[in-house]
């Protein structure tokens, strides 16, 4: 694909590519690429004309997955784009085998839950939630220092749970303040902590001396309940837990049973399940801030995936290597 115009195919639910590839988006596109093709399934023959096609296959959330009927039926096929996060639910392992190469638009997803994390952990320590909360209920003057003693952001120590890209641009964004920030992950060497100006500690130590907690590994196997009811004791009374990853990462009746008694607070944009009952008592909890998944990639925001994979679609136009590469085994660990 050096020096020509690719041949390239968006696949995706057709709700997904109205919001992330509106017209103008395509149109783009359509400048450095020959579009030949919007799918949202392989099997049909119209679709399998279109792959037969397609050197370049752009997906999104909800894309049906590429496996070896699919590439049996796309043999240009040379890349796929991903204008989102993982691509571990639908890229199979053929695709490395066949030597595709594969890009993710992670780093860009990230942006906007860093974004959100970091604006959360300033307003945790700041105890904003619940003194709004109580202003709301009891529509006085408040002596807030007297109610919540020790508010404020100078000297806290923040742990990230994770040193994932997004719990990386938390820590970049976290830098000007006067906060210390620490981080537990087990593939994070003392060197590459140093290196992002934090110091590397056990969970547990995070868990016991951070007065806010960010919880940012991948959903895996291993990591499911890694913050147990055991890590959630161990929270000194006024902490505040934010937990942006998977709601699996957290024992959530611990969690609820700790917040329920009055010492702990949490800023929840996951859960488990993913939509909580309806009497839950999160819902009302003053101490609590629940959100439906919304620190991800929304709205305006959605552009951003958009150029990543328009940016790689460049990249490849003109014999370039991919500037955000996904190898087969980095799934493992990643989200």
């Amino acid at each position: 694909m050096t020096g020509g115009r690719p041949r390239l195919t968006f696949a995706m639910a057709p709700e997904v590519r109205q919001r992330v590839f509106t017209s103008e988006r395509i149109a783009a596109f359509a400048e450095v690429a020959d579009v030949v093709g919007i799918l949202s399934e392989f099997e049909s023959d119209a679709a399998r004309e279109v792959l037969a096609d397609t050197e370049i296959l752009v997906t999104g959330w909800e894309s049906p997955p590429v496996d070896g009927v699919v590439l049996a039926a796309a043999p240009q096929l040379r890349a796929i784009l991903h204008a989102a996060g993982s691509v571990k639910h639908h890229v199979r392992s053929e695709v490395w085998e066949h030597g595709i190469e594969v890009s993710s638009a992670a780093a860009a997803n990230a942006v906007p839950v860093a974004e959100y994390t970091a604006a959360m952990i300033v307003l945790a320590n700041k105890r904003v939630l619940p003194i709004a909360a109580r202003y709301r209920a009891e529509r006085r003057a408040l002596d807030v220092e007297q109610r919540f003693p020790g508010l404020g952001n100078f000297g806290k120590r923040v742990g990230i749970v994770g040193a994932s890209k997004i719990g990386r641009n938390v820590i970049e964004l976290l830098r000007p303040y006067s906060i210390e920030v620490v981080v537990y992950d087990p593939f994070l060497s003392d060197s590459d902590a140093g290196g992002l100006g934090v110091a590397g500690v056990g969970l547990e130590e995070l868990l016991a001396t951070s007065d806010v907690v960010s919880v940012h590994a991948p959903s895996l196997p291993e990591t499911r309940g890694m913050i147990d009811a055991r890590g959630i004791a161990l929270m000194r009374p006024g902490a505040t837990l934010v937990n942006t990853a998977r709601g699996e990462l957290v024992d959530q009746d611990a969690l609820t049973e700790r917040v329920l008694r009055g010492d702990l607070f949490a800023i929840l944009d996951v859960t488990t399940p993913w939509v909580l009952d309806a009497d839950h008592p999160f819902f009302d909890h003053e101490h609590v801030l629940l959100t439906p998944h919304i620190a991800g990639s929304l709205g305006v925001e959605l552009g951003r995936l958009a150029d990543v994979a328009l940016d790689e679609t460049i990249r490849l136009a003109q014999g370039l290597p991919l500037e955000y590469p996904v190898q087969a085994d980095e799934l493992s660990f990643t989200a």
